[in-house]
């Protein structure tokens, strides 16, 4: 095998060969988890008017403190019919459009009402609780940077700045193929050293999570015509995964069928564990990855370099992975030759992310994985993290 990429270098190289999609024009509402293509700039000021922070009386500055009677009720959506005259007070709620003529809003609280009238018993500051006309932002200021994940705060921010629509790049189709004559789909009976098929259900979640359009293809039985129908086909889409046949056995067909089949191969082995077999290669813009058969090996492939090409994909200004920082809650061996992604449950005590390992890192156990929310980074080294170690993490799901 040749000398085996670090983790960094291995995703460096994928994203060297990433396109960003064609761009496609969405309703706003449609654009949750989507990045802009371009910079979005606002219709309006936000707020398109001055308008009030609470509810309470507009009030001129030089007329306080004093008695004023009460000559409007003005509500949102409905701004009082004329300017505010020397001498007089409107009853404001909040969110309401300061009238002109006033300058500052004084609240309930701080007034004694009679009948139709108020008294101030103390002078009232210049623009309290007034939040004025594009306090927030102005017309065509950046609501929202281009490769921003819009999520619900940009959501919101797009609308409110007079967003309707957005651009976008399209949603990556994604061909996921599993491999192995032994796989058999869930439900159907087990005959000997046969197993059900897991590994393409659990990516195509994973992927569909960053925004993919996943295809699952049929599992193919470890034959080089199978292989090749089946991948042929698969090469149509943007992303091509497989998971199985890349290793070094006799029916480990993949990366030789992939190379028949015109996909140029970037690298073969990353220093990491699990899923050290992983490979990449592409064909014009179409990439290709293939990730080992062990399912937490080919979860954990898919975590650092599949989905950080999906969103690179859709112009992500920062594709990831994203490592958050914990503390162990017990000690753990370090490997000496890979970065190891050890399978841990996320929680929080006295303040701190604590993050506790699993029993059973064997890259086959995905079931004990399914206890696991977090994949811990254990860099390669001597010795071991020993227990309240800080390390980083990423997060599962």
């Amino acid at each position: 095998m040749p000398a085996l990429l670090t983790r960094e270098d291995a995703l460096a190289e994928i994203l060297k060969r990433v396109h960003v999609l064609d761009v496609e024009d969405l309703p706003v509402r449609s654009a949750n988890g989507r990045f802009p293509a371009a910079d979005v700039r606002a219709v309006v000021d936000l707020p398109p008017f001055a308008s009030s922070a609470m509810d309470g009386f507009a009030v001129r500055v030089a007329d306080t403190p004093g008695r004023l009677p009460v000559v409007a009720r003005i509500a949102a959506g409905l701004p009082a019919e004329r300017a505010l005259a020397p001498g007089e007070a409107m009853a404001i709620a909040t969110g309401g459009a300061v009238p002109e003529g006033a300058d500052a809003v004084i609240p309930l609280e701080y007034v004694v009402e009679h009948g139709n009238g108020v008294e101030i018993r103390e002078a009232v500051v210049r623009a309290a609780n007034i939040r004025p006309r594009g306090g927030d932002l102005r017309a065509d200021d950046v609501v929202v940077r281009a490769g921003t994940r819009l999520v619900p705060a940009q959501i919101g921010a797009l609308a409110a700045a007079g967003l309707e629509r957005v651009q976008c790049a399209r949603r990556p189709g994604v061909a996921v193929l599993s491999t192995g004559t032994e796989l058999r789909r869930p439900g159907e009976p087990l005959g000997p050293g046969e197993v059900y098929e897991a590994n393409a259900a659990m990516l195509a979640s994973a992927l569909a999570s960053a925004n993919a359009d996943v295809v699952e293809l049929p599992a193919v039985a470890d034959d080089e015509d199978a292989h090749r129908e089946s991948l042929e086909g698969a090469l149509d889409a943007d992303v091509v995964v497989t998971s199985g046949g890349v290793s070094v056995g006799p029916h480990d067909l993949v990366r030789r069928i992939a190379r028949e089949l015109g996909v140029e191969e970037v690298f073969w082995g990353v220093a990491v564990k699990p899923g050290k077999p992983v490979s990449f290669g592409v064909r014009e813009d179409t990439l290709v990855f293939g990730l080992p058969g062990n399912p937490v090996s080919s979860l954990v492939g898919c975590e650092l370099f599949v989905r950080p090409a999906l969103l690179a994909l859709q112009g992500a200004a920062e594709p990831g992975p994203v490592y958050e920082p914990g503390r162990l809650a017990a000690s753990a061996r370090r490997n000496p030759r890979r970065d190891e992604l050890l399978r841990a449950h996320v929680s929080v005590r006295d303040g701190e992310v604590v993050l506790d390992l699993i029993a059973g890192q064997e890259s086959h156990m995905i079931a004990r994985a399914a206890n696991a929310n977090a994949l811990v980074l254990a860099p390669q080294g001597d010795g071991e993290l020993a227990a309240g170690a800080r390390v980083r993490y990423l997060r599962l799901g």
